[in-house]
């Protein structure tokens, strides 16, 4: 059993209402641009649910950057989208080396996401590296996005905490080198610890979803249910977190919200197709509607 957290902040509509989000006017470009880099040739299908989760919640302008062998696919699958596709290594990752090829996209976001379908861990570290120090917006990192942090959480240090870590229980203790018991026994003190090492917000999915600041700020998300439990679910938070900072929240507005939107778009589901059984997919189109529930 995970131990009580008498000290973090419970995530009700009403937190939300008294912290909304930013409300752009004007066109595609004042809502904010978002960068998503991810998928391979296997795993083409976590970067289609990051990408359109993040224009569900609110971003203006998507582009995406996946490998060359893949990307006429997702062209056709996000026709909103600019789509570039990079190199890859044989088996359809995307090599270190294509960071160089994304720099004038990255440079000119409103925010970043790398990692959602990412495959091979030495080249996705490589290319996460190569990108970080040309970064200065807000950056979103998942899945094999987090190996550069698990090597050196001091790599994101020179964003000023202007990022949002979107591990699963597994992923954060992979990054902070401890067994997964040792996450389950304090899922909310791991990701204060992840938080504190690496200077970024953590967003930790789960029954129970935590949010940590590197200040020490915590807050508990218990919306949602066991149909979350499936394939790309967490590629649409990953998601729904980069859309809310290119739209203009802060990491641990982003982090908190995207918690909520996501637990209760689950909810959402599991009242209308079944507790069990929904797919990911299904998930981004609901985002608007959550958005639109708390504003009531």
């Amino acid at each position: 059993m995970s131990r009580p957290q008498p000290d973090a902040t419970l995530i009700t509509p009403q937190v939300l209402r008294n912290w909304r989000l930013p409300e752009p006017t004007g066109g595609k470009e004042a809502r904010g641009s978002i960068l998503v880099v991810g998928g391979s040739t296997e795993t083409l299908g976590a970067v289609l649910l990051a990408a359109e989760a993040a224009l569900r919640s609110g971003a203006g302008k998507l582009q995406v950057v996946v490998p060359s062998k893949v990307a006429p696919h997702v062209s056709i699958s996000l026709p909103e989208a600019l789509v570039r596709g990079v190199p890859s290594t044989e088996a359809g990752a995307i090599c270190a080396s294509a960071a160089e090829l994304v720099l004038d996209l990255a440079e000119k976001a409103s925010a970043v996401l790398v990692g959602p379908g990412m495959a091979d861990e030495k080249e996705t570290r490589g290319f996460v590296e190569a990108l970080l120090p040309h970064l200065e917006c807000p950056v979103a990192l998942d899945a094999l996005g987090l190996a550069a942090v698990t090597a050196d959480p001091g790599c994101l240090h020179h964003l000023g905490g202007r990022v949002v870590l979107t591990p699963n229980p597994t992923e954060l203790a992979i990054s902070l080198h401890v067994e997964q018991e040792e996450v389950g026994a304090d899922p909310a003190g791991a990701a204060r610890r992840l938080a504190v090492q690496a200077h970024a917000v953590v967003g930790l999915g789960g029954a129970t979803s935590w949010m940590a600041a590197p200040d020490g700020r915590l807050w508990e998300d218990e919306s949602g249910g066991a149909g979350l439990g499936v394939s790309g679910s967490g590629d649409v938070r990953a998601g729904v977190t980069a859309g809310l900072l290119a739209r203009g929240a802060g990491p641990e507005q982003a982090a908190v919200w995207a918690s909520y939107l996501h637990g209760r778009a689950g909810e959402r589901l599991a009242a209308t197709v079944g507790r069990l059984g929904f797919l990911a997919r299904e998930l981004p189109p609901e985002i608007p509607r959550v958005i639109a529930e708390v504003d009531l």
